[in-house]
């Protein structure tokens, strides 16, 4: 079987993504639109936003909004509606940091406002588009998680803990929606270099740990992961390509998606989630 080809992978598809004023949304937006997709793009940002659709190959519809805010969640949505006739795709690309710093220290408004950006907003959009996508008979969610899916971040804990709520829920939507023709999955994208690291970088090594401040500008200096490899994948899981692939945590660096079609059967199990480890995955027989 060939290796996916994102040439006119989505034509014909509409797609929502928030957060593409910059950084990996916005190259979401730019592959989605060489791919042939009708958008939608949100933000708060509308001078940033109208910038990256001056920058596409077709003429996205935008709507500046805040995730956080229901009423600019659904006004996203009604529009996309009403201006593309339909969602197929949402892409949860918005968020945030939040504060950084000891839990007992940071500032207790900014901490819940990310769990209202990262996982309120996440859940909201998803909320919205399910009806149209189960009346459609087919839909696609794809969310973004990032490393504090997978690894405890000290001093930055609104964005790990955000970041595991949105995968296990859209483990958890998957599942209610397993059959429905709508699939739901995650995408690590790798260490960005992003405002979000400059954010840490510009926090210091106090905010955010001695540690974490180090890799920061280790990655800063060597250039991160780029933004390509993440687009891609989000471009294949908007793509028919990935048509009943739900439920997983994929890494747009280290995971053989593009070879997923050669493995359904395998994947139809719990591989690319998120999991509890146990003494015999780590060679140790005393819990058998």
């Amino acid at each position: 079987m060939r290796a996916f080809d994102p040439t006119n992978a989505l034509v014909g598809v509409r797609a929502i993504i928030t957060g593409a004023n910059q950084g990996l949304g916005a190259e979401i937006a730019r592959q989605y639109a060489q791919a042939g997709a009708q958008l939608c793009l949100c933000a708060r940002d509308m001078d940033k936003l109208q910038a990256v659709a001056g920058s596409l190959s077709n003429k996205p519809v935008l709507v500046q909004a805040d995730v956080a805010n229901p009423q600019d969640c659904e006004r996203v949505v009604q529009t996309a509606v009403a201006q593309l006739g339909g969602v197929d795709v949402l892409v949860n690309n918005a968020g945030v940091y939040g504060p950084k710093g000891a839990i007992a220290e940071v500032d207790w408004a900014e901490w819940v406002q990310a769990m209202q950006i990262n996982v309120m907003g996440s859940v909201m959009m998803a909320r919205l588009v399910v009806p149209h996508m189960l009346a459609a008979g087919r839909g696609k969610i794809i969310q973004l998680s990032g490393g504090g899916a997978t690894n405890p971040l000290p001093n930055i804990s609104a964005y790990a803990a955000s970041k595991a709520a949105v995968v296990r829920f859209a483990e958890t939507l998957a599942e209610e929606l397993r059959g429905t023709g709508v699939d739901v999955n995650c995408i690590a994208p790798g260490a960005l270099n992003t405002r979000m690291l400059d954010e840490v970088i510009d926090a210091g090594p106090v905010a955010v740990g001695v540690a974490f401040y180090e890799r920061a500008l280790k990655q800063k200096a060597q250039g991160g992961a780029g933004l390509t490899k993440g687009a891609e994948l989000a471009v294949y899981l908007a793509s028919r390509a990935s048509d009943g692939l739900t439920a997983k945590l994929l890494s747009a660096l280290w995971d053989p998606w593009r070879e997923f079609h050669t493995h359904t059967e395998d994947l139809n199990t719990d591989i690319y989630t998120l999991r509890r480890i146990v003494p015999k995955d780590r060679a140790m027989s005393w819990s058998d």
